[in-house]
């Protein structure tokens, strides 16, 4: 059993920049580890994927804009959020699971409870 917190988020005006943060219990490393967020109304969507070997994976409109990291020393993966827009405005999960190649929600085996991002125009 793998347990995810999350910590970071809040509120923030558009073109602003946050920073979430996920701590992992696992420290096998043999899992990818992403985020993933649910807009009012909407799907989960994936938003990055950073593997093992460090490579990272973006949705389009992520690119450019969020960065993904990990610590392993520490167990720890990041998501830096620059020029942030209103509608990133979601509940961001971090997420765990053999889910890199697909990003798919389907493929999560293990979640965070979910932290909320706000975006003001």
């Amino acid at each position: 059993q793998v347990q995810l917190r999350e910590s970071g988020g809040g509120s923030v005006q558009a073109g602003g920049s946050m920073t979430l943060s996920c701590a992992s219990s696992d420290t096998s490393r043999r899992y990818c580890l992403a985020w993933f967020r649910q807009a009012p109304g909407k799907g989960f969507e994936a938003v990055a994927a950073i593997m093992n070997d460090g490579r990272t994976k973006y949705i389009e409109s992520a690119k450019g804009r969020f960065t993904i990291s990990k610590d392993d020393a520490k167990n720890i993966v990041e998501l830096q959020m620059n020029k942030l827009k209103p509608e990133d405005t979601a509940v961001y999960y971090c997420a765990a699971g053999y889910l890199c190649l697909s990003m798919r929600y389907e493929d999560v085996g293990y979640w965070g409870q979910g932290t909320q991002v706000t975006v003001s125009s």
